[in-house]
């Protein structure tokens, strides 16, 4: 595979990169302009929260939807048919009123849902298992800079068009994806689907049969639901937690951004000690990492700081991890599909419920003592069993 992709390799990563924004960057799109978005639609900040809440919901509810498409079309028209549906769902969340931008919303998040599962497989199908890990990197820190670009992008569009199309224009990198797959697959192969393998005769050795009777593949499951817990809970309150340690409003936004931009180093970093090292290294340098982030505004808040910054390096190298360790199961791609979309609808499940509770615990208890050690639990779910897995691949991280 790698003979014939020399002469497409990066048409391939610009191909992957451009995804991947598009995976995270229109959902959150909406964070920057909640207020006036409220005001227009005339909602309360509940209803506007919805607007982030389904699309996570959609990543667990759509996952059994997104395999069984992914296993019908083939991965290519799967990625395709993601494209279309980001720049749809974006579009159609800027037309009208409440209920129009609510069922826009669904539809971004049930086709990101699919772009979730594919985008690792093609990955996996395109590169030999060195270069997997890189790209994994790769492919994490654009969903980072997805996020990024529209956090730091959204409201200053919106003062100069309005927040409706200021969302929608960020579908633009979606359209501009789609070019370049239909470049590079060709317009047929792109927009048809694959030939369908044989099915397996044997019940036993049903690709979904396989994945569920692995252990493996539930202690990756229960490592994702620990990142992702852990992840959206903490992005979600981060900012609120350190205004109540005196920062302004601006000041904590900042801080929270560098929590992310950490997440585009992390992503970079991780694959590299992965291949020099071992998997089951990047991993525990990942647990520890995330480990200062709860202990550290536990024991020593004064040295915010650094918390963010190891955190947010820590948060981007575990998602990639995930993604790595789901790679070097090396299954056939049917099989692939299936670990992909158990794992990660076991994951969004978990983190959907992540900045509520978050919320809740800090509300019941009027501080974040309580908060904090529920973060700390959700970093030892991944921490464990994460390691627990990556054992699997000790001796082979180089591929």
């Amino acid at each position: 595979m790698a003979e014939r992709l020399a002469g497409r390799a990066p048409f391939l990563i610009l191909v992957i990169v451009l995804s991947a924004t598009m995976l995270r960057g229109p959902i959150l799109a909406v964070a920057p302009v909640a207020e006036q978005i409220g005001s227009d639609l005339q909602v309360g900040a509940g209803v506007v929260g919805l607007l982030t809440t389904i699309p996570v919901l959609c990543f667990a509810v759509c996952s059994p939807a997104a395999i069984a498409i992914i296993r019908r079309t083939g991965p290519d028209l799967a990625l395709t048919l993601t494209l279309i549906g980001v720049v749809a769902g974006s579009v159609l969340r800027s037309l009208d009123g409440i209920v129009v931008a609510l069922l826009g919303t669904a539809v971004l998040g049930a086709f990101v849902t699919i772009g979730n599962v594919v985008l690792p497989i093609i990955i996996a199908r395109e590169f030999d298992a060195r270069r997997a890990h890189t790209m994994t990197g790769v492919y994490t820190s654009a969903l980072n800079v997805g996020t990024m670009a529209v956090t730091i992008g959204t409201a200053p569009l919106a003062d100069a068009v309005g927040w409706r199309w200021a969302i929608a224009s960020w579908s633009v990198f979606a359209v501009a994806a789609l070019a370049c797959w239909a470049a590079l697959r060709g317009v047929r192969r792109a927009f048809s689907v694959a030939p369908r393998a044989a099915a397996p005769v044997a019940a036993a050795g049903h690709p979904r049969v396989q994945v569920l009777r692995q252990g493996a593949s539930w202690l990756l499951a229960a490592a994702f639901c620990g990142q992702a817990f852990a992840f959206y809970a903490i992005s979600a309150w981060l900012p609120t937690l350190l205004v109540d340690q005196g920062f302004d409003s601006s000041g904590a936004g900042a801080v929270a951004a560098l929590f992310q931009l950490g997440g585009i180093v992390g992503g970079v970093l991780l694959p590299v000690i992965s291949l020099r090292r071992s998997i089951l290294t990047a991993v525990v340098c990942v647990g520890l990492g995330w480990l200062t982030v709860p202990l550290g505004f536990l024991f020593l808040p004064s040295a915010w700081l650094a918390w963010c910054l190891i955190g947010g390096v820590a948060q981007g190298g575990g998602m990639t991890m995930i993604f790595i360790m789901l790679v070097a199961f090396g299954d056939d791609e049917r099989t692939s599909v299936g670990r992909s979309g158990m794992v990660q609808g076991a994951g969004y499940s978990v983190a959907a419920t992540g900045p509520l509770l978050l919320g809740a615990l800090h509300e019941a208890t009027a501080g974040w003592t309580v908060p904090l050690l529920v973060e700390l639990v959700a970093v030892l779910l991944f921490l464990v069993p994460g390691a627990l897995v990556a054992r699997r691949f000790r001796g082979h991280a180089a591929g």
